[in-house]
């Protein structure tokens, strides 16, 4: 008898625990009326990722702290946006690439003249796009 009151609890519990892990993906599936979901921008960013990507930021030392000071310029003018604070900075031998969106071409801009005070405009590759 004893047994067969475990068997019967393993199997209570069993059961409970699959139908809580299974309960989320249902819940995703279904999904009410006027609720947006966020927009797929994967096949933008294959696009955008030829050429440099943060995995091509040297280790160098050089670089390092030319990323570092850039960066710090760049986060030092306070007014930039969150979006223009959060760009990717690489830099390979020396060569600055700025990559990400930003609010306007104003702020691409103003971005771009941040980094050249840290590095001279000629090796600044300014990848940034406007965000709409």
């Amino acid at each position: 008898m004893k047994s067969f009151r475990l068997t019967i609890l393993t199997s209570t519990a069993t059961l409970a625990l699959c139908s809580a892990s299974f309960a989320p993906q249902a819940r995703a599936l279904v999904q009410p009326a006027g609720v947006q979901t966020a927009p797929d921008n994967s096949g933008q960013n294959k696009n955008q990722n030829q050429g440099l990507t943060a995995d091509n930021q040297s280790n160098a030392k050089a670089d390092r702290e030319t990323t570092a000071n850039v960066r710090k310029a760049i986060l030092a003018d306070k007014g930039l946006s969150t979006y223009a604070h959060n760009i990717k900075v690489i830099t390979v031998n020396g060569a600055v690439t700025l990559k990400g969106p930003v609010k306007s071409e104003e702020e691409k801009q103003k971005i771009a003249s941040d980094a050249a005070s840290v590095v001279s405009a000629d090796k600044i590759t300014n990848n940034l796009t406007v965000k709409q």
